[in-house]
C-alpha cells in the first residue's frame, strides 16, 4: 500500500511564501478532505504537489512510497502515481476527448520497453470506464471541454482519473460551480472508482460534497499550515461556525 507524504512543505509564489510547513500523510484507500478559507494555500498545495513551475518549493519534501518527487517534472510525477483534477479545467479547441484521453493514457501506461498500449487496448479500457461512469460514446467526439457545462467538464476529468488509475488523486475544488445534480453525478463517479488502490485528497470550501463522498479524515489549512484534523464532525463544525474559532486558536489574522 503506497503512501503520499508531505513533510514540512514550504512553497512560494512569485516570491511570497504561501505554504509554511504543511505536514500530511495519505495512504491508498483513504479519502482526506482539506478545507480552509480563501487565501489559506489550498490550491497552492495542489499545484505544488503536481509540480507547476510557478510554485517553488523552498524547503520540505513530497514523497511517494519514500521516494522524493520534488525534483520531478509534472509528467514524471504523473507516472509516479499523482493526478490533479483542476478547479477550472482548460478548454482545448480542435482536440477531441478521444485524442486527449488516448495521449494521457499512453503517457502513463507504457510497458517495460517504454512502448504505449495498442489502440485496441486503449479502446477496451476506455469503453470499460465509460460504461462504469455512464458516459455516452458521443462524448469522445467533442473537443476537450469546448461548450461543456460545469458538470460535463468535471465528468470528463473523472473519466480521465478512472483511465489513468493513479495511486493518488488531488481534486482541487471539484465541486466549484456545480449545481446539486452535477455535484451528485461527480460524487457518484468518484465513489465508483475509489477503492483500496486510490488515495484521494479533496480540496473544498464547503461540506456539501462530503455528504456524498465520505472522508476518512478532514483537515483545515489555515495561513499555510494544517492547524486542525479530525473526522467528518470537523467539516460539520466548519460549516456551522466558520473559521473564526481558528483565528482565536492560532492567533493569526488573515
Amino acid at each position: 500500500m503506497a503512501t503520499l507524504e508531505i513533510k514540512d512543505l514550504h512553497a512560494q509564489v512569485e516570491g511570497r511564501e504561501i505554504l509554511k510547513g504543511v505536514n500530511l500523510a495519505i495512504k491508498q484507500g483513504e479519502v482526506h478532505a482539506l478545507m480552509g478559507p480563501n487565501g489559506s494555500g489550498k490550491s497552492t498545495l495542489a499545484y505544488t504537489l503536481l509540480g507547476h513551475p510557478k510554485y517553488k518549493v523552498t524547503s520540505g519534501d513530497i514523497l511517494i512510497d519514500g521516494q522524493s518527487i520534488v525534483a520531478f517534472p509534472p509528467d514524471k510525477r504523473a507516472k509516479s502515481g499523482l493526478f490533479l483534477a483542476f478547479q477550472y479545467p482548460v478548454t482545448v479547441p480542435g482536440v477531441t476527448m478521444f485524442s486527449f484521453l488516448r495521449a494521457a493514457y499512453n503517457s502513463v501506461h507504457t510497458d517495460e520497453k517504454n512502448q504505449p498500449p495498442t489502440l485496441f487496448e486503449f479502446r477496451d479500457a476506455m469503453n470499460e470506464k465509460m460504461k462504469l461512469l455512464g458516459v455516452d460514446e458521443s462524448f469522445m467526439n467533442r473537443y476537450l471541454n469546448e461548450g461543456f457545462s460545469g458538470g460535463e467538464k468535471k465528468r470528463a476529468e473523472i473519466l480521465q482519473l478512472a483511465l489513468l488509475k493513479p495511486k493518488f488523486a488531488v481534486l482541487d475544488e471539484t465541486d466549484s460551480g456545480l449545481d446539486i445534480d452535477a455535484l451528485k453525478t461527480v460524487a457518484e463517479g468518484v465513489s465508483k472508482i475509489a477503492g483500496a488502490d486510490l488515495g484521494v485528497l479533496i480540496i473544498t470550501h464547503y461540506q456539501r460534497i462530503l455528504k456524498y463522498i465520505k472522508p476518512t479524515y478532514v483537515h483545515v489549512l489555515y495561513d499555510g499550515k494544517i492547524t486542525a484534523s479530525g473526522g467528518e464532525d470537523l467539516s460539520l463544525k466548519l460549516e456551522k461556525e466558520g473559521y473564526g474559532w481558528l483565528k482565536e486558536q492560532t492567533g493569526v489574522v488573515t
